[in-house]
Protein backbone atom coordinates (compact mmCIF):
# COMPACT_ATOMS: atom_id res chain seq x y z
CA UNK A 1 0.00 0.00 0.00
CA UNK A 2 1.07 3.59 -0.52
CA UNK A 3 1.00 4.71 3.12
CA UNK A 4 0.10 3.49 6.59
CA UNK A 5 -3.44 3.31 7.96
CA UNK A 6 -4.49 1.44 11.05
CA UNK A 7 -7.64 -0.66 11.35
CA UNK A 8 -7.41 -1.99 7.82
CA UNK A 9 -8.63 -5.60 7.53
CA UNK A 10 -6.06 -8.13 6.40
CA UNK A 11 -6.50 -9.29 2.84
CA UNK A 12 -5.21 -12.72 1.92
CA UNK A 13 -1.96 -12.20 0.04
CA UNK A 14 -1.47 -13.26 -3.57
CA UNK A 15 -1.27 -15.88 -4.90
CA UNK A 16 -4.48 -16.63 -3.05
CA UNK A 17 -7.19 -19.24 -3.22
CA UNK A 18 -9.57 -17.33 -0.95
CA UNK A 19 -10.68 -13.72 -1.28
CA UNK A 20 -10.23 -13.87 -5.03
CA UNK A 21 -11.44 -11.32 -7.53
CA UNK A 22 -12.41 -12.56 -10.98
CA UNK A 23 -12.59 -9.84 -13.63
CA UNK A 24 -14.69 -10.22 -16.77
CA UNK A 25 -13.00 -9.01 -19.92
CA UNK A 26 -15.76 -8.60 -22.51
CA UNK A 27 -13.52 -7.31 -25.28
CA UNK A 28 -10.65 -5.14 -24.10
CA UNK A 29 -8.10 -4.30 -26.76
CA UNK A 30 -4.51 -5.36 -26.22
CA UNK A 31 -3.59 -1.82 -25.21
CA UNK A 32 -6.58 -1.63 -22.87
CA UNK A 33 -5.53 -4.94 -21.30
CA UNK A 34 -2.05 -3.52 -20.75
CA UNK A 35 -3.49 -0.37 -19.20
CA UNK A 36 -5.80 -2.44 -17.01
CA UNK A 37 -2.96 -4.65 -15.80
CA UNK A 38 -0.72 -1.66 -15.08
CA UNK A 39 -3.11 -0.57 -12.32
CA UNK A 40 -5.20 -3.64 -11.55
CA UNK A 41 -2.79 -6.59 -11.53
CA UNK A 42 -2.11 -6.54 -7.76
CA UNK A 43 -5.82 -6.95 -7.09
CA UNK A 44 -6.85 -9.39 -9.83
CA UNK A 45 -6.66 -13.14 -9.33
CA UNK A 46 -8.15 -14.44 -12.55
CA UNK A 47 -9.58 -12.98 -15.77
CA UNK A 48 -12.48 -14.46 -17.71
CA UNK A 49 -12.83 -13.71 -21.40
CA UNK A 50 -16.59 -13.42 -21.21
CA UNK A 51 -19.02 -15.83 -22.90
CA UNK A 52 -17.69 -16.68 -26.39
CA UNK A 53 -15.54 -13.61 -26.99
CA UNK A 54 -12.33 -15.66 -27.21
CA UNK A 55 -13.52 -16.98 -30.58
CA UNK A 56 -13.75 -13.53 -32.16
CA UNK A 57 -10.98 -11.67 -30.30
CA UNK A 58 -8.28 -10.48 -32.72
CA UNK A 59 -4.67 -11.31 -31.76
CA UNK A 60 -5.88 -13.59 -28.97
CA UNK A 61 -2.44 -15.01 -28.21
CA UNK A 62 -0.95 -11.56 -27.84
CA UNK A 63 -3.71 -10.59 -25.45
CA UNK A 64 -3.22 -13.74 -23.39
CA UNK A 65 0.50 -12.93 -23.27
CA UNK A 66 -0.32 -9.58 -21.66
CA UNK A 67 -2.11 -11.28 -18.79
CA UNK A 68 0.54 -14.00 -18.55
CA UNK A 69 3.26 -11.36 -18.18
CA UNK A 70 1.54 -10.36 -14.92
CA UNK A 71 1.02 -13.99 -13.81
CA UNK A 72 -2.75 -13.57 -14.13
CA UNK A 73 -4.50 -16.78 -15.23
CA UNK A 74 -7.20 -16.50 -17.89
CA UNK A 75 -10.10 -18.74 -18.75
CA UNK A 76 -12.69 -18.74 -21.48
CA UNK A 77 -16.33 -18.10 -20.58
CA UNK A 78 -18.61 -21.02 -19.91
CA UNK A 79 -20.68 -20.20 -22.97
CA UNK A 80 -17.70 -21.16 -25.15
CA UNK A 81 -17.50 -24.53 -23.38
CA UNK A 82 -21.20 -25.04 -24.09
CA UNK A 83 -20.72 -24.00 -27.72
CA UNK A 84 -18.10 -26.71 -28.19
CA UNK A 85 -20.17 -29.27 -26.29
CA UNK A 86 -23.40 -28.81 -28.23
CA UNK A 87 -21.40 -29.30 -31.43
CA UNK A 88 -19.93 -32.57 -30.11
CA UNK A 89 -16.47 -30.99 -29.93
CA UNK A 90 -15.56 -31.63 -26.29
CA UNK A 91 -12.14 -33.05 -27.16
CA UNK A 92 -11.54 -30.08 -29.46
CA UNK A 93 -12.28 -27.78 -26.53
CA UNK A 94 -9.56 -29.45 -24.47
CA UNK A 95 -7.15 -29.16 -27.39
CA UNK A 96 -7.93 -25.48 -27.96
CA UNK A 97 -7.42 -24.62 -24.28
CA UNK A 98 -4.08 -26.42 -24.25
CA UNK A 99 -3.03 -24.83 -27.53
CA UNK A 100 -3.58 -21.37 -26.07
CA UNK A 101 -1.93 -22.17 -22.74
CA UNK A 102 -5.18 -21.98 -20.78
CA UNK A 103 -4.92 -23.71 -17.40
CA UNK A 104 -8.34 -22.83 -15.97
CA UNK A 105 -11.71 -23.70 -17.49
CA UNK A 106 -15.34 -22.99 -16.73
CA UNK A 107 -17.98 -25.69 -17.00
CA UNK A 108 -21.51 -24.33 -17.22
CA UNK A 109 -24.95 -25.28 -18.45
CA UNK A 110 -26.61 -21.88 -18.47
CA UNK A 111 -27.43 -21.89 -22.17
CA UNK A 112 -27.93 -25.60 -22.87
CA UNK A 113 -29.45 -28.42 -20.86
CA UNK A 114 -26.95 -31.02 -19.67
CA UNK A 115 -27.99 -33.92 -17.40
CA UNK A 116 -26.22 -33.18 -14.13
CA UNK A 117 -24.44 -36.52 -13.91
CA UNK A 118 -23.07 -35.85 -17.39
CA UNK A 119 -21.96 -32.36 -16.37
CA UNK A 120 -20.11 -33.81 -13.39
CA UNK A 121 -18.49 -36.29 -15.77
CA UNK A 122 -17.11 -33.41 -17.84
CA UNK A 123 -15.82 -31.79 -14.66
CA UNK A 124 -14.04 -35.01 -13.70
CA UNK A 125 -12.44 -35.28 -17.14
CA UNK A 126 -11.34 -31.66 -17.19
CA UNK A 127 -9.76 -31.76 -13.73
CA UNK A 128 -7.13 -34.07 -15.21
CA UNK A 129 -5.90 -31.14 -17.31
CA UNK A 130 -7.12 -27.88 -15.75
CA UNK A 131 -8.31 -26.05 -12.66
CA UNK A 132 -12.09 -26.19 -12.98
CA UNK A 133 -14.63 -23.53 -12.12
CA UNK A 134 -18.17 -24.85 -12.51
CA UNK A 135 -21.20 -22.61 -12.69
CA UNK A 136 -24.52 -23.37 -11.03
CA UNK A 137 -27.71 -21.54 -11.99
CA UNK A 138 -29.62 -20.76 -15.14
CA UNK A 139 -29.35 -17.72 -17.40
CA UNK A 140 -33.13 -18.00 -17.85
CA UNK A 141 -34.75 -15.67 -15.31
CA UNK A 142 -37.93 -17.74 -15.45
CA UNK A 143 -36.08 -20.86 -14.31
CA UNK A 144 -36.05 -20.61 -10.52
CA UNK A 145 -33.92 -23.23 -8.78
CA UNK A 146 -34.94 -23.91 -5.15
CA UNK A 147 -32.23 -23.59 -2.47
CA UNK A 148 -31.98 -27.33 -1.74
CA UNK A 149 -31.26 -27.92 -5.42
CA UNK A 150 -28.52 -25.27 -5.52
CA UNK A 151 -26.88 -27.02 -2.57
CA UNK A 152 -27.26 -30.44 -4.16
CA UNK A 153 -25.77 -29.28 -7.47
CA UNK A 154 -22.89 -27.38 -5.86
CA UNK A 155 -22.00 -30.30 -3.58
CA UNK A 156 -21.94 -32.74 -6.49
CA UNK A 157 -19.76 -30.47 -8.63
CA UNK A 158 -17.26 -29.91 -5.83
CA UNK A 159 -17.13 -33.67 -5.30
CA UNK A 160 -16.53 -34.10 -9.04
CA UNK A 161 -13.42 -31.95 -8.76
CA UNK A 162 -14.39 -28.30 -9.18
CA UNK A 163 -12.09 -25.96 -7.29
CA UNK A 164 -14.83 -23.32 -7.15
CA UNK A 165 -18.52 -23.35 -7.82
CA UNK A 166 -19.72 -20.13 -9.41
CA UNK A 167 -23.10 -18.75 -8.35
CA UNK A 168 -24.65 -17.61 -11.63
CA UNK A 169 -25.70 -13.99 -12.13
CA UNK A 170 -24.77 -13.21 -15.75
CA UNK A 171 -22.75 -10.13 -16.54
CA UNK A 172 -25.70 -7.89 -15.63
CA UNK A 173 -26.36 -9.42 -12.19
CA UNK A 174 -30.08 -9.99 -12.73
CA UNK A 175 -30.62 -13.78 -12.70
CA UNK A 176 -29.60 -16.75 -10.56
CA UNK A 177 -28.82 -15.55 -7.05
CA UNK A 178 -30.42 -12.20 -7.87
CA UNK A 179 -33.91 -11.07 -8.76
CA UNK A 180 -34.52 -9.28 -12.04
CA UNK A 181 -34.02 -5.97 -10.23
CA UNK A 182 -30.53 -7.02 -9.12
CA UNK A 183 -31.67 -7.54 -5.53
CA UNK A 184 -29.94 -10.42 -3.75
CA UNK A 185 -32.06 -13.48 -3.03
CA UNK A 186 -30.87 -13.37 0.57
CA UNK A 187 -32.67 -16.48 1.76
CA UNK A 188 -31.12 -18.50 -1.04
CA UNK A 189 -27.60 -17.21 -0.37
CA UNK A 190 -27.81 -17.82 3.35
CA UNK A 191 -29.20 -21.31 2.90
CA UNK A 192 -26.41 -22.18 0.46
CA UNK A 193 -23.88 -21.04 3.07
CA UNK A 194 -25.26 -23.50 5.64
CA UNK A 195 -23.95 -26.38 3.50
CA UNK A 196 -21.31 -25.10 1.05
CA UNK A 197 -18.00 -23.63 2.33
CA UNK A 198 -17.90 -19.96 1.41
CA UNK A 199 -14.25 -20.16 0.36
CA UNK A 200 -15.28 -22.54 -2.45
CA UNK A 201 -18.02 -20.29 -3.83
CA UNK A 202 -17.34 -17.56 -6.36
CA UNK A 203 -20.23 -15.12 -6.20
CA UNK A 204 -20.86 -13.29 -9.47
CA UNK A 205 -21.47 -9.72 -8.30
CA UNK A 206 -21.14 -7.13 -11.06
CA UNK A 207 -23.15 -4.45 -9.25
CA UNK A 208 -21.81 -2.40 -6.35
CA UNK A 209 -24.80 -3.13 -4.11
CA UNK A 210 -24.25 -6.86 -4.68
CA UNK A 211 -20.56 -6.60 -3.82
CA UNK A 212 -21.45 -4.68 -0.67
CA UNK A 213 -23.94 -7.35 0.39
CA UNK A 214 -21.31 -10.10 0.28
CA UNK A 215 -18.64 -7.98 1.93
CA UNK A 216 -20.98 -7.29 4.83
CA UNK A 217 -22.13 -10.90 4.99
CA UNK A 218 -18.82 -12.75 4.64
CA UNK A 219 -16.04 -10.19 4.98
CA UNK A 220 -13.26 -8.61 2.97
CA UNK A 221 -11.96 -11.97 1.73
CA UNK A 222 -15.14 -13.11 0.01
CA UNK A 223 -14.70 -14.48 -3.53
CA UNK A 224 -16.28 -12.11 -6.07
CA UNK A 225 -16.60 -12.43 -9.82
CA UNK A 226 -17.80 -10.71 -13.00
CA UNK A 227 -16.12 -7.51 -11.88
CA UNK A 228 -15.63 -4.91 -14.61
CA UNK A 229 -12.00 -3.95 -15.31
CA UNK A 230 -12.81 -0.31 -14.55
CA UNK A 231 -14.16 -1.28 -11.10
CA UNK A 232 -11.20 -3.28 -9.77
CA UNK A 233 -9.59 -0.46 -7.76
CA UNK A 234 -12.94 0.74 -6.42
CA UNK A 235 -13.79 -2.80 -5.33
CA UNK A 236 -10.48 -3.30 -3.56
CA UNK A 237 -10.99 -0.02 -1.71
CA UNK A 238 -14.49 -1.13 -0.72
CA UNK A 239 -13.16 -4.52 0.44
CA UNK A 240 -10.96 -2.84 3.06
CA UNK A 241 -13.26 -0.06 4.26
CA UNK A 242 -12.00 2.79 2.11
CA UNK A 243 -15.25 3.56 0.36
CA UNK A 244 -18.26 5.19 1.96
CA UNK A 245 -20.35 2.03 1.78
CA UNK A 246 -17.92 0.07 4.00
CA UNK A 247 -16.21 2.94 5.81
CA UNK A 248 -17.30 1.90 9.30
CA UNK A 249 -17.13 -1.86 8.90
CA UNK A 250 -13.69 -2.27 10.40
CA UNK A 251 -13.32 0.73 12.68
CA UNK A 252 -12.87 0.09 16.38
CA UNK A 253 -14.88 2.90 17.87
Amino acid sequence: MNFNLTQIPERVKKPRVHGITMVMDKGLSIQEAKNFMSIGAPHVDVVKLGFGTAFVTPNLREKLDVYASYDIPVYFGGTLFEAFLIRNQFDDYISVCKEFGIKHVEVSDGSISIPHAEKCGYIEKLTKHFTVYSEVGSKDAAHIIPPYKWIELMSAELSAGSTYVIAEAREAGNVGIYRGSGEVREGLVQEILTQIPEEQILWEAPQKAQQLYFLELIGCNVNLGNIAPTEIIALEAMRIGLRGDTFELYLNK
